[in-house]
Order: C-alpha cells, then structure tokens, then sequence
C-alpha cells in the first residue's frame, strides 16, 4: 500500500532527462504524459485489488467489529433513556442528597466534639499546671515553678491585645488565673530577694544573706531566686528596687559626701561556710583632699561594683549587665554633676592639669568594662569618658555662656545718659579739644584723627572683646574657636539689645541717639582693627574661620541711619516751627510780626539744643557737616518763604530784614563753633582764608536778602534782590515751558 501513499515524480514520466520547470510542456510531452499516467493508475488499481484478496480476512474481522460496536451503542443509549426515565417517575437524588447532608452533619459534629475533648483535654492540663505553680511555690522549688510560669505563658497567648471572638471564654479566664499565679510567683520572688538583700541607710551598711533560706520543705538561696525571676524574664523588675536602693545609699553618698572609704566582711559559721556578705561606707576624715582629683571616688565606686559582681550577680554576665543598665545612667549622671563638671577649670590654663582627671576616667571605664558592668562595644556607654575628654567644649561653652551674659547685663543696665557736667554748653575750647569732663567718656577712633564720646556699655563691651580675644591667642583649637564665636556674638549683642531698649529715645532728638551713634562708629572701626591686632596671633585652625570685617558695615549702616534719623527729626521740628510764620506775610503788621519773629525764636531754640547736644558729643567733622545741613534747609526754606512774596512795601521790607537780621545775630555762637571746627582743620590742610559762606551757601543768599554786604556783593537790597530772583524763574519756568511744549 505504499504506492498509494507516495508522490508520483513528472520526471521519471518523461523521457526528457533535463526537466526545466519553469517552461511550459510541448504537446506531445503532454500525450507522452497522459498516457503513462493512465498506465501508472492501472498498476495502482492492480495493486489495491492485490492487496485486498491477499487481506480479505484482516479486513472482515475490522468490518465485524465496527458492526457490533454499532449495535452496542444502540443499546446503552436505550438503558439511558430507560435510566432517565425511572429518574423521572421517582425522584431518589433527594433522598441521596439528603442521606448526603447527614452524613456531611454527622462528620462535623464529630469533628467538633474530637476537638472540644481536646480542648478540654488542653483546659485540663493547663488547670493542672497552673496548679501545680501554687504548690511548687508553697514546697520552695522555684525554679519548677518559674519553669512552669514560663511554659504558660507560650501555651496561652498571653501578649495578645485583641483576642479573637471565637476563642472560647475559658481561655480568657486562664489568662486571668495565669496573672494571679505570675503575680504570685513575683511576690514570693521579690519578698525573698528583699529579704536576702537588705540596706541599713543610717549605718551605711549593704547586707547580703548567703545562707540558705527555707521556703516550705526546700531550701533557695540568692542564686536560686534570681535564676528563677530570670526564667519568667522578671529580672529587670526585680533588680529595679536593689539597683535604685544601691545608687540611693551607697554610690550617691560616695560621690557627694566627702567620698566615704568603703569596706567589704564576710561572715562565717563555724562549719567554716560563708553566711553573709556586708558593704559599709566609712567616713573618713581625709576623703575631701583623696576626692579633688577624683582617684578615690572612682575607687570606691569599683568597691562597691565589685560587690555586686561577686555576691548579688555571682559574676553572671548577663545579670551584670542588667544591673548595669538599671544603675548606669544615674551612676554617670552623679560623677557628671558632683564632681567632673565641678572639676573644669575656669581658667584655660589649667586645662592641661585636667589630663590626670580624664585618665582616671578612662581607667574607670575599662574596670567596669572588665566586669561587664558597661558594653565594651557601645561607645554610647562611655558617657563619663565623653564627658571628660571633651571638657575643653564644656569650659569653652560654659565662658561662652558667662561672656554673652555679661555682655548682655552691660547692655541692659547701662542707661545711656550723661552727668549734666559733660554737656557742655559753651562753644568749644580753642584748641579743638575736649573739655576733662568729657574727655573722661571720649575714645580714638582708629580710622578717623578725632576723637569722640561713647557711652560706658561700648567702651566695656569692647574691653570684655579684646580680652576675649585675647583669651583665644592663648587657648587650644576648639577653645579658641569657642571663644570667637564668643566675641562676635557679644559684638552683635548691641545691635540686638540697644535698638529694642532704646526704641523710644531713638526716635526723639536727644542726647540718647547720638551716644548711640557714636557707640556703633566706635564700635565699627575698633572692628575693623581686630583681625590686625590680633589674627596673627590666632591658632593656626582659628585663622582660617576668623573674620570681622563683615560686621563693621552694619554697625557704620547703623551709626549713619541714626544720625539721618536725627536729622530728619530736627528739620520736621524746624518745618513746623518755620510754618507757624506763614511765609512771613505781612510783618508790617503787629500780630503777623510777632507771630513770625516767635517762629523765629523757635527755630533759634531748635538749632541751639541742637547745637548744645551735638557739638560735645559728635566728631567735629560730622558735627560741622550734620549742623550745615541743618542750617542749609533752615535757611533755604526761609529763602523760598520770602521769594515767595508779592511786591512788597517799604515797611514790610524793613520788618523783614529786621528778622532775618534777628535770626543770623541769634545764631552767632552756632556759627563760631563752625567757624571754629573749620578753621583748625583748614590751618592743618595749609588753607589760610575761610569765610562762613563757604560753609553756608543759602547764608549769603539770606544776607543779600536782608541788604547785608557779603563777601560776592557789597551792596543791594531785599526788594531788588527779591524781585531779581523772581525774574529768573520766571525767566526758567518759561523756557522750561517750552522745551515741555516741543
């Protein structure tokens, strides 16, 4: 049967031997091919009719079979139909699905009941453990009971917040009964512990019962009773009372009263077996001396860690360490505050004799290590060897504390304000000095060729800066970088204390402002200087951080604003004062003269308590420009006041050059001091010649107004000079007209 299943090949058809595929046959290659393909078909068929008579029997035996699986599936599916049927007529699934569900019933109850037996079963059990507790308790065998404590305690969720609702109520009520044992088991634990430990405060005396005690039919000792808290994980419970009673009466006397000598006894029977071991703290005479370097407190501190080591925690490690967590803190505390912190010196010179303190320290630190007092891996755990080697940080935070502190009292307790005798009232002293009294609050600038008063906070705060300074040429790295801090905050203490303190006579016109002024001027320049004077003296990290010219701007911005702000004060006095004149109309008339010759009297008054202010007080440079400025606007708005007039008669012209002549003969001492402050600086410069006007420009304006000769013009008169004026700015206002126009 292969042929039937093979490919039959065109090629082996044709006689053509080189077959092209892609060219079309010729026609008798075709009748070539038709023929011997009808050939070939004949052979097939000759062949499957081969095969079937030579396989008739296989094939009737297949043909069979196919015939009587037919007729088999015709009957199953008549038994179905007949199945189908008899379901139909009676329903029995229901009676199965329910014989089902019983069954399926039968099964959970079962299962629950297997599981409420073990649950009692469990209840049983626990009942019986948690009662054996009690007994074990009541015959001294400790450690079943605490074992049993401990196994409880896994079998019953006893650390669980929320209880699942399905839980049955009996667990609930084991819990419960759990507790009371616990707490049973910790009152017995405790009430022997506190027996076998004891503490006589009055005597001073420690006492540790190593004899056995007998709790019902068994003897426990100390051991015993803390291995036992240990197993119900009570141990930092039960050593809280003992380790707090321990540092009450035995470590805190040590440290604060004259550093008692500690003994250790032990007490023995006469079988020769040890009884009782005690701790006593005896004063001793000589104890304050031992204690100044702190040799004998870390001693008899390890005195008494040793007896806990040896006969409360039998050199356990792990109880050593408990103990240690509970008494640690407070133990380091009190060395801390009654003696290391009591220790820093107060001078940084004496810095270096703090060394022997500090390696006292350490050795203290490594004897607790050794007996697993404290951790040897947590550095956290080295809070007084901290402490000590960074005492430098200390003593330079707490000088920096005690600098700010006192730069602060300065400050505040200054109240700004001259004795009467330093106000000087007269015009200054030829020479261009300052008078004694004064000179005793007068400083040098070091920027300026002048002097000036200041008030006594700048002067000590300054003083209190260069000794600070002066302290950081002499100190070590981080003491020194402390103490500059130090300096400039102090420095920087004026500018946040005086302008809330003195907010109220900053802004007023008195003699408050301008020592205020003069403090920040002084202030600003001694700034300037200090990393001049004292940078190179600096150790060599404080160099690279020191800076102090960043300040001094601020303080000169501070100096100039108060200054301003008194200038603006003087001339809104002046303007109202000049204003009660009513731009001098018609003084030909008696109520409008008086009225401007009392403003005039009140701007003399102005300008003289001015003047008595700020000459003794200012650097004459600054005095002469501030008062010029003043006298500028004065005598400007007066100008503008009389260019303001209409034409004038001859009786009001005469009325005001009466006033104007009144004003400059009232001023007379105010321009000497001018005169006087210009002269000596022009006489140092090489000038020989200085008229007041060069000072005063709008003074010559003014005196050309009221006819006086002056040094530009011999000769005039206020009206002509007046209606001149007048003239030219009408003359500029109509040619700044036009270029508006255009």
């Amino acid at each position: 049967m292969d042929v039937l299943f093979g490919s039959i090949d065109v090629r082996e058809l044709l006689s053509v031997q080189e077959f092209d595929e892609s060219s079309p046959l010729s026609a008798p290659d075709l009748r070539l091919l038709i023929d011997r393909l009808q050939v070939r078909s004949l052979q097939i068929k000759e062949k499957v009719r081969d095969y079937i008579i030579s396989h008739h029997k296989d094939l009737s035996v297949i043909f069979t079979s196919c015939s009587e699986a037919v007729a088999r599936t015709g009957d199953i599916s008549e038994d179905v139909s007949n199945v189908i049927r008899l379901i139909s007529d009676h329903p029995i699934d229901m009676e199965i699905r329910d014989i089902v569900d019983e069954i399926n019933s039968k099964r959970k109850e079962l299962k629950e009941k297997k599981e409420f037996l073990a649950i009692i079963q469990t209840v049983v059990n626990l009942v019986r453990r948690l009662t054996s507790v009690r007994e074990d308790l009541k015959d001294g065998r400790l450690m079943d009971a605490a074992g049993a404590v401990r196994d409880l305690k896994k079998a019953l969720p006893i650390h669980d917040e929320v209880v699942e609702k399905r839980e049955p109520v009996v667990f609930g009520l084991l819990r419960k009964e759990w507790m009371d044992c616990f707490d049973e088991v910790r009152e017995v634990l405790l009430g022997l512990l506190e027996d076998i430990i004891s503490f006589e405060p009055e005597s001073g005396i420690v006492r540790v019962k190593l004899q056995l005690t007998t709790v019902g039919t068994n003897a426990v000792d100390l051991r015993t009773v803390l291995t036992s808290m240990d197993v119900v994980d009570m141990l930092d419970y039960g050593f809280a009372r003992v380790a707090d009673l321990m540092v009450k009466y035995t470590i805190a006397p040590i440290v604060s009263n004259g550093c008692p000598a500690v003994s250790v006894e032990e007490s023995d029977q006469d079988s020769g077996q040890m009884t009782e071991a005690i701790l006593k703290l005896v004063p001793s005479s000589n104890s304050r001396v031992e204690c100044m370097d702190g040799a004998a407190i870390y001693s008899e501190i390890l005195q008494v860690i040793k007896f806990i080591s040896k006969f409360i925690c039998f050199e356990n490690g792990q109880w050593m360490r408990c103990f240690g967590r509970l008494t640690w803190t407070r133990i380091s505390e009190l060395v801390i505050s009654r003696f290391l912190s009591k220790a820093v010196p107060n001078d940084a010179s004496k810095l270096a004799e703090f060394q022997r303190i500090i390696k006292l320290t350490s050795d203290f630190e490594t004897g607790l290590k050794e007996m697993l007092f404290i951790s040897a891996s947590d550095s956290k755990d080295e809070k007084l060897s901290n402490f000590a080697q960074n005492v430098e940080v200390h003593f330079a935070n707490r000088k920096k504390t005690e600098i700010l502190a006192k730069a602060r009292n300065l400050l505040l307790q200054c109240d700004f304000i001259l004795a009467p005798e330093y106000t000087r009232k007269g015009p200054t002293l030829k020479d261009g000095g300052m008078d004694g009294n004064v000179a005793q609050h007068a400083v040098d600038l070091l920027f300026y060729p002048e002097s000036c008063v200041v008030s006594k906070a700048a002067s000590q705060l300054m003083e209190l800066v260069h000794q600070t300074l002066k302290d950081v040429c002499l100190s070590s790295k981080r003491v020194a970088m402390e103490f500059y801090h130090a300096a400039r905050d102090a420095l920087l203490l004026y500018q946040a204390v005086i302008p809330v303190k003195l907010e109220k006579h900053l802004d007023s016109i008195n003699q408050v402002a301008i020592l205020v002024h003069n403090d920040c001027l002084y202030l600003s320049n001694e700034i300037l200087g200090l990393a001049f004077e004292y940078r190179s003296d600096f150790p060599s990290s404080v160099k690279e951080h020191a800076v102090f010219v960043d300040m001094a701007p601020s303080f000169h911005q501070m100096a100039e604003d108060i200054l301003q702000k008194q200038i603006q004060l003087v001339n809104s006095n002046l303007t109202q004062a000049i204003d009660g004149a009513d731009g001098f109309q018609n003084t030909h008339q008696m109520q409008q003269y008086e009225s401007a010759k009392f403003s005039i009297d009140q701007v003399v008054f102005i300008l003289e308590k001015v003047h008595i202010i700020w000459e003794p007080l200012l650097l004459p440079s600054t005095y002469k420009k501030s008062m010029c400025i003043v006298l500028e606007y004065v005598f400007s708005r007066m100008i503008k006041d009389v260019l303001l007039l209409d034409d004038m008669a001859a009786e009001e012209t005469l009325e005001l050059q009466r006033l104007i002549h009144l004003t400059v003969e009232s001023l007379s001492s105010l321009f000497e001091s001018l005169i006087a402050i210009n002269e000596k600086k022009k006489s140092q410069e090489g000038f020989t010649s200085v008229q007041l006007e060069e000072l005063l420009p709008s003074l010559r304006k003014l005196r050309k107004l009221a006819g006086e000769p002056t040094s530009v013009n011999k000769c005039g008169s206020l009206v002509q000079c007046s209606r001149s004026i007048r003239h030219a700015f009408k003359i500029y206002n109509n040619s700044l007209g036009k270029w508006r126009t255009s």
